[in-house]
Formats: structure tokens, sequence, C-alpha cells
């Protein structure tokens, strides 16, 4: 078994940086490249995809990004990609990387794939057999949406992918996995660590967490971050020792900045309970690491004992089910009363499609600029001369959601003065996929690995 294993993290979410990866491939001297497409929203948004065409419904930027980095690949022998880009159709993508990849005369790189998280074919079954599903903030049992079900995903561990690279693969395609699985599963195959090791399998958790949201823990979001150049950011490089010791950096000469700050920030995003956080792979204390500023953008992360623990006994499930429709809007007020022109803009939209008989089950006005965004942030007696306002709907009938769509532009000849910035045209009316999360039993799914044989 090696020593230690050197993992960057491209990619945060889909939309990210395209240029990263190949940037880290090019100078960071990594054994894994990880790149980490899925959220709540985009599952919804590839199961949508995939319901129009049965070959959608991956994170399509991952081709390209593969596309840019074969000739690293050809360079770098050593060097191994995981990714969830599959999303709601891993093999759809493996077919596509396959293709990629012999494309470019790289015949020899196996392609794998991780699945078994897709329980939506299941579903009745599972209901059947007692797995009620029920919304983990309300209680509510899944049976009372079952029929607008359209996705329902389970977040996989780490354990399939350090099978999958056990088998020979070098290119690891998952659906849907927990984000920190990416980088664990790479460190127990290297480094021989056994399941029954929470301490170390913590540490490689806490690696993940670090480094899956891609520039955040490098300098983005970062309170001083006027102290940086991010136009120019490095993304996160995280080597991780057989011990479990941690050292995260960015490629030499890149912008940025990994210090203290940024680490902490990102070990707390997205984090509910610092003390217990969660994961199929293990449930971490993050209150017991140990930072250390050991060189210029270089970390040191070690723990005292006790910082990982057993995982759950059950699988977070993210499922989306079908919940009306939406519309969004927005225009500019401009002049002397702009707030109190923006509101009363917002009220004329409401009274108009009450005199067409329609009232919209939610109907939401935002003057941007004037607090909006962060309530009580501005002085109350703040007037701007301009701000933009935002009109946001939802409803369970399309055909009132495009009347609404209908009444901003009419604004501009027939509201208060000042109404600008509607060339935009009307807002596009969108299906709502809601978010329904829950648990299931480990015992109920059944990961799977698969290699994709070259062409």
């Amino acid at each position: 078994m090696r020593p230690s294993i050197r993992i960057g993290n491209g990619c945060g979410f889909w939309g990210d940086n395209q240029d990263a990866p190949v940037h880290l491939a090019a100078h960071g001297g990594l054994d894994y490249l990880t790149l980490e497409y899925l959220a709540e929203l985009t599952m919804s948004i590839l199961a949508q995809q995939k319901q129009r065409d049965a070959n959608a419904g991956y994170a399509s930027d991952f081709i390209g990004v593969l596309e840019r980095l074969t000739p690293h690949l050809h360079q770098q022998p050593q060097l191994r990609i995981v990714t969830n880009a599959g999303g709601m159709n891993p093999h759809a993508c493996a077919r596509a990387a396959r293709a990629v990849l012999d494309q470019a005369g790289l015949h020899a790189r196996t392609v794998a794939v991780v699945s078994g998280d897709d329980l939506l074919p299941r579903l009745d079954e599972l209901l059947a057999a007692g797995h009620p599903l029920a919304h983990q903030d309300t209680g509510q049992p899944l049976a009372e949406v079952r029929s607008r079900v359209v996705s329902a995903n389970a977040y996989l561990g780490a354990e399939p992918i350090a099978r999958a690279l056990a088998a020979g693969a070098d290119v690891v395609i998952t659906g849907r996995v927990a984000d920190a699985a990416l980088t664990l599963g790479p460190a127990v195959h290297e480094l021989g660590w056994p399941w029954t090791d929470p301490q170390r399998l913590g540490m490689g958790l806490v690696a993940g967490h670090l480094i899956e949201c891609g520039a955040q823990a490098t300098g983005g979001l970062w309170c001083n971050w006027q102290r940086c150049d991010l136009a120019e950011v490095g993304y996160p490089i995280v080597t991780i020792y057989a011990d479990g010791t941690l050292e995260l950096s960015k490629p030499a000469g890149s912008g940025g900045a990994v210090n203290l700050e940024t680490v902490r920030e990102q070990l707390l995003y997205e984090v509910g309970d610092p003390a217990r956080y969660l994961t199929p792979d293990g449930v971490v204390d993050f209150t017991k690491l140990h930072l250390d500023q050991v060189g210029s953008d270089c970390v040191r992360l070690t723990a005292d004992a006790g910082v990982g623990l057993p995982p759950p006994d059950s699988y977070k499930v993210s499922i989306a089910y079908r919940d009306g429709y939406t519309a969004a809007g927005t225009l500019v007020i401009a002049g002397p009363g702009a707030v109190a022109k923006a509101r009363a803009c917002g009220e004329i939209i409401r009274r108009r499609l009450q005199q067409a008989g329609l009232t919209l089950a939610r109907y939401h006005v935002e003057t941007l600029g004037a607090g909006a965004t962060v309530p009580d942030a501005v002085p109350t007696d703040y007037d701007p001369t301009e701000v933009v306002l935002r009109v946001a709907v939802h409803d369970p009938r399309r055909e009132a959601v495009e009347r609404f769509s209908r009444e901003l532009a009419p604004l501009v000849t027939s509201g208060p003065p000042g109404v600008t910035g509607y060339t935009t045209g009307r807002p596009p009316v969108r299906e709502v996929f809601a978010y329904w999360p829950a648990l299931i039993a480990r015992a109920a799914v059944t990961p799977t690995v698969e290699i994709m044989p070259s062409r």
C-alpha cells in the first residue's frame, strides 16, 4: 500500500469553471482528479432531461472536460478520474466517456459505472415492503405525492468506488453518491484502510468535504477575499497520508489562498452540527480537528481520537416530485421614490391578475437593492434612487402562471414613471420539481459496479 496519495477536485457543481480540471491535471501532480457535479436541484434538472431523452440525464459538461483531459491522460498514466457526473443516467455518461477515450487512442483506460442509487423503478416495491420514505421535516408519507414523483436517489458511499478502482478502473462514473465519497473511495483503495477503522475513514471524509466545493476551500467566498487574486484561483489539492494526516494546498503560482480561515470556512459549509457530520460512510466530529499552517498556501489537519464514528444504519434519499409551475420576472425602477414605486408595481400586477379572476397560490415581491436579499441589513429610512423589482409566482395551473408572465411589460407605459429593463421578453414558465428528503434502510439498497468495455 502507498504512504500517501494526492487528490485534486476540479469541479464543485455543474456549471463550475471548465478550465479548472485541466489546470489541475497539468500543474497539480495528481494521482486522482475528482469532479463533483451534483446537487438536489441538479438532480431535478437531470431527471427532466432524461424524461425527454433516454440518452440524457447526466452532467454533459464532463464529456467536454474529458476531451480536454485526454492529452494529460496520455502523459500521466497514473492519473485516475472519479466523478458523479453520471447523475440520473451514469451508463449513458459512461458510454459517452468511453467513446471520448477510444477516439483519443486511450483504449487501455478502463471506465467503470457505479449505480444502484436510482430507486425510482423500485419505489412501489419499497413502499409495499414497509419503507414509508417519510419526509424528514414534516413526517408525511411519500404515498401522498407518489403519483407525481419523477426521481428518487439514495446517497451511496465510497465502498463501490473503492471496489471499482480495485477492479482496475481508470475513470469511475457514479450516479448519486455523497460528495465526500469521491475522495474517500480512492483513499481507502490506495492506502489500504479497513472499513472498520472510523478514525482514518473520518479523516478521509474530512478530506472529501474540504475539496468537494472546488475553490471555496482556496479563497472563494473567503471573508478576506480582497487579499488574494480570484481571477486565476487555484482549485484544491489534498494530500492524504496513510495515518490519516491531511495537507490541503493548491497548484503553485495559482491565485486564491489556502490558510486557516479558508479551511475553517469550508469545514463549516453545509454542516448542521460540526460534532456530527453525517455521511453514508461514517459520522465525523469536526471539533476534534487540529489545523496548522505549515507553509505558504498549505494547511495540515490532524485529529484527536474519536474524530470518526461508525456510519448510520440508513441512506439519505433525494426525491423530486412535480409541484406545479413557476415564473419570475424583473424590472428596473429608477428615480425618486424607487422603492415605493417598485412595491406599487408589484401590487398592480397582483390586482390585474385578480381582475382576470386569478389568485395565484404563491406571489412574492422583492425590491433588490433596498434590503430584500438580507432583510434588516439596511436602515429603515434608506431610499435608493434605483432598485430591481423581482416578482415570482408559483401555482398548480400553468395557464395562471402564463398570464402572470404577460403582466410585467405593460407597466412600462401603464405604471409609475421610471419603469425600464423590460427588453429581455416575458419570463419563461417552468415546471417545478419539489424536493422531498427521506431515509431508507441500508439493507434496501444494493450498490453495483460494472466495467464498460472498450470499443
